[in-house]
């Protein structure tokens, strides 16, 4: 008989792409401070949280700040950037997931949000999902940051699966190694040499046919 599977998903690259607003408020947070932030340096801050970020953009741009003004910039950083998510819409799910989604659905395999953002369920709501997951845990539910696979053992934890059973889709290096550490099959979405030690990498969202989820859950 084969063994029940479940998928956990992270929410930015995989189910929709918010890294470009993070980007849009990081950039303008640096050109406030007195320099250029660009796309390729926004990489950096890839599955990263919002204060290591920000110690990583004030790195780039040689800048210190206190305490006090750290905090002033995050809070202001979040406002921004939760003006761009609250305009989202179902357009912006990634292609692929709503087919994928289904299909999971048809089959009865339970799935799960883990995400490192605070602002998982409203970016969920937004895009009209949120009803559709079983289980999410997001910023609100860990203490520790991908790579270490405390998010990815809660998902399980709360859709009752073993951690061996369950498949994780992600798109960060600091994800997959998460799902590995947490002994879960992983799914890495965008490039293959970034994303070499997941057990399958597909280039986008579109990769998940049927002939391959009919392959990773036998």
């Amino acid at each position: 008989m084969k063994k029940e599977k479940a998928f956990i998903f992270d929410l930015d690259g995989v189910i929709v792409d918010t890294a470009k607003y993070h980007f849009l408020a990081w950039r303008n947070l640096a050109q406030s401070l007195g320099f250029d932030f660009t796309e390729a340096q926004n990489e950096l801050l890839k599955g990263v949280s919002r204060v290591k970020s920000l110690e990583i953009l004030l790195k780039i741009g040689n800048v210190e700040l206190t305490d006090e003004e750290k905090q002033k910039f995050l809070v202001k950083k979040n406002i921004e950037y939760l003006q761009y998510v609250n305009k989202m819409t179902a357009d912006e799910i990634l292609p692929g997931i709503k087919n994928l989604l289904n299909y999971l659905d048809e089959n009865n395999i339970k799935y799960a949000l883990g995400s490192a953002s605070k602002n998982a369920p409203l970016i969920l709501d937004k895009v009209g999902l949120l009803h559709r997951f079983k289980a999410l845990v997001d910023g609100n539910d860990v203490s520790k940051a991908k790579p270490d696979p405390e998010v990815f053992l809660i998902g399980a934890q709360k859709l009752d699966m073993k951690p061996e059973n369950c498949i994780v889709v992600e798109d960060a290096i600091a994800g997959v190694e998460a799902a590995n550490a947490a002994n879960m099959l992983s799914i890495g979405i965008g490039d293959a040499q970034l994303l070499s030690e997941a057990d399958y990498v597909l280039e986008d969202t579109t990769g998940f046919t049927t002939d391959f989820l009919q392959k990773i859950l036998n």
